[in-house]
C-alpha cells in the first residue's frame, strides 16, 4: 500500500499539470510586471512628444485621433476581440464549454495584441489603464497553460488567471481573490478556491520579486475623526455612485448606438475611434494635459494630500468615456480611480476636509459605482493606499456608491458588455459551421 501511494505521488500524471499550472501563474506575474514597465514608458513617450517646444501642441491634437484609428484598425484586422477592457471577454469565455469558442476570446495571439495595442493607446494619450487588459492576458496565459498540462477545468483556469492578473497588476493579492469571487465568478465554485489562491500567490511572488513590496498609490493614514468626515463619507459614496452609474450607463448607451451604426462596416468603426481620439485630444489640451493616460500620477498626488483642480474629475470623466466608447484596447480601472480621486478632492474642497481622506473616499464611491462590485472597491483601495485606519469609512463609501449606482442604473458594466462577446462567438460558430457544411 505504501509503495502504491508513493508511486502515485511520484507519477508524471499527478505533477505535470500542477507544474504547468504553477509555471503559468508565474508567467502571469512576470508578464504583468513587464506590461506595467512598458505602460509607464509609453506614457512617458507621449509626454515627451507633447513637450516638444515647437510641434508639441499640434502633436497633442493629432496623435490621439491618429493613434486611436491605427489601434482600432489593427485590432479589427489582426487581433479581433482584443478591444476594450478585456474583463468582459474573460467573463464571456466562462460561459462556453468548447475550447474553440473560448479560444475566440482568449488566446496567446489576442494576449500579445492586447498588450501591444494598449501600449499604442497610452503612447497616443488615451485615458486607459492596463489592469483590465492584464485580466484578459492572465486568463489567456492560464488557459494555454491548462491546455498544455491537460487540465480540464477551463472555467477555474480563467478565474485563476483573471485573479492573478489583478493581483500582479496592482500588487493587491486580496483584491485579486475578491475580484475573482465578486466580479468574475458570480456563480463561484468552491472547488476553484485552490486554483485561484495558488495562482494569486505565485503571480504575486513574481511581482514582488521584481518590484518589491509597495502600495500602488503610496501611503495614506487619513481617517475620519469628526462629523464633517462622516458627512464626507456619505457624500462621496452617493455622488461617486451616481457619477459611476452615469459613466456605465453612458458608455453602454453610446457603445450600443455605435455598434448599431457601424454594423458590417470596419471603416466606420475606425472613424468612430478617430473621433473619440479627437475628443480626448481636445479635453487634454483644455485640461493642461492632466487627463492623458492612466491618471495614476494625479490619483497618487491626491492620496498623498495634494488638492486637484476642481474640474479635473469632470475632464477625466469625459476623456475616459471617449476612450472606452472608441473600442480600442485599454481598461478603465486606473482612469476610474483617478476620476474618483478628483471627485473626492473637489468635495473635500467644498467641505474643507483633508484632501487625502476625500480622495480615498471618492475613489471608493466612484469605483464601486462604475463596476458595481463594492467588495472589490473596498479591498482594492485599502490595499492600494495601505490605510488600515480607514476600514469602516471606505467600506461605507463603497456600499453607498454601490447602492446609489443600482438605483440609477441596474446594469453592471462588465457583465452587460460580456453579452455582446457571447453573441459574437455564437455568430462566429454559426458562420464557421455554415462554411464547413458548404
Amino acid at each position: 500500500m505504501l509503495r502504491r501511494s508513493r508511486a502515485v505521488w511520484l507519477s508524471k500524471r499527478l505533477w505535470r499539470p500542477r507544474l504547468v499550472f504553477w509555471s503559468g501563474a508565474l508567467a502571469v506575474g512576470l508578464v504583468s510586471v513587464a506590461f506595467a514597465k512598458l505602460a509607464d514608458a509609453a506614457q512617458s513617450g507621449f509626454a515627451v512628444l507633447r513637450g516638444v517646444s515647437t510641434a508639441g501642441p499640434l502633436l497633442a491634437l493629432l496623435l490621439p485621433p491618429l493613434g486611436f484609428a491605427l489601434s482600432s484598425y489593427l485590432a479589427l484586422h489582426y487581433f479581433p476581440n482584443s478591444g476594450g477592457s478585456g474583463i468582459p471577454q474573460a467573463i464571456a469565455a466562462r460561459h462556453f464549454e468548447r475550447d474553440e469558442d473560448r479560444g475566440v476570446l482568449l488566446s496567446l495571439r489576442i494576449a500579445v495584441g492586447k498588450i501591444l495595442l494598449t501600449l499604442l493607446g497610452l503612447l497616443s494619450g488615451a485615458s486607459i489603464g492596463r489592469e483590465g487588459p492584464t485580466v484578459q492576458v492572465g486568463a489567456a496565459i492560464m488557459l494555454a497553460a491548462g491546455r498544455i498540462g491537460g487540465m480540464e477545468r477551463a472555467r477555474g483556469l480563467i478565474l485563476a488567471g483573471s485573479a492573478a492578473g489583478i493581483a500582479a497588476a496592482f500588487n493587491t493579492p486580496l483584491a485579486g481573490i475578491v475580484f475573482a469571487i465578486e466580479e468574475m465568478g458570480r456563480a463561484y465554485e468552491a472547488r476553484t478556491n485552490g486554483l485561484v489562491l495558488s495562482a494569486v500567490v505565485l503571480a504575486g511572488l513574481a511581482s514582488l520579486a521584481l518590484t518589491g513590496n509597495y502600495t500602488y498609490f503610496g501611503e495614506s493614514q487619513a481617517s475620519v475623526v469628526s462629523l464633517r468626515g462622516w458627512v464626507l463619507v456619505v457624500l462621496c459614496g452617493a455622488m461617486g455612485g451616481a457619477f459611476g452609474a452615469l459613466f456605465s450607463a453612458g458608455a453602454l448607451t453610446l457603445m450600443r448606438r455605435v455598434r448599431r451604426w457601424t454594423r458590417g462596416s470596419r471603416g466606420r468603426i475606425v472613424l468612430v475611434a478617430a473621433a473619440c481620439g479627437l475628443v480626448v485630444a481636445v479635453v487634454g489640451l483644455l485640461s493642461g494635459g492632466t487627463t492623458y493616460g492612466t491618471g495614476y500620477e494625479a490619483a497618487r498626488s491626491a492620496i498623498e494630500g495634494e488638492t486637484l483642480s476642481p474640474l479635473f474629475f469632470a475632464e477625466k470623466f469625459v476623456a475616459g468615456l471617449a476612450s472606452m466608447v472608441s473600442g480600442i484596447p485599454g481598461g478603465i480601472f486606473a482612469p476610474s480611480l483617478a476620476v474618483g480621486a478628483g471627485l473626492g478632492s473637489t468635495l473635500g474642497l467644498v467641505l474643507g476636509a483633508a484632501p487625502a481622506l476625500a480622495a480615498t473616499l471618492g475613489m471608493a464611491g466612484y469605483f464601486a459605482g462604475v463596476v458595481q462590485a463594492p467588495m472589490t472597491a473596498f479591498v482594492i483601495i485599502l490595499e492600494m493606499t495601505g490605510n488600515s485606519a480607514n476600514v469602516v469609512p471606505v467600506m461605507l463609501a463603497s456600499l453607498i456608491g454601490f447602492g446609489t449606482a443600482r438605483l440609477v442604473s441596474g446594469a453592471p458594466l462588465y457583465h452587460s458588455l460580456s453579452r455582446n462577446y457571447v453573441a459574437d462567438v455564437l455568430r462566429h460558430r454559426r458562420t464557421a459551421e455554415a462554411n464547413k457544411d458548404g
